[in-house]
């Protein structure tokens, strides 16, 4: 089945539905697809993604685990 199909076999069986709540639910779905997720960034939250991204790109990483005990020793040492 290519898009097209797909997308006429949808129309089709909305088309047939009679309960109000589950064609909310549909136009809910819907909704989220079309809306932007943007995010403005300051310059210096632009600037750590950026760092961040390349100490990635270097392996220089730690894993979740890893940073999660980190933080339980600096707040034991408080």
């Amino acid at each position: 089945m290519n898009t097209f199909q797909l997308r006429q076999k949808l129309i089709h069986s909305i088309s047939e539905i009679e309960d109000y709540d589950f064609l909310m639910a549909i136009k809910t779905i819907l909704d989220y697809r079309k809306q932007e997720n943007i995010i403005e960034l300051t310059d210096d939250m632009e600037k750590e993604l950026l760092f961040a991204s390349d100490e990635w790109k270097k392996g220089i990483v730690v894993s979740q685990s890893e940073m999660d005990r980190k933080v339980e020793e600096w707040l034991s040492e408080r």
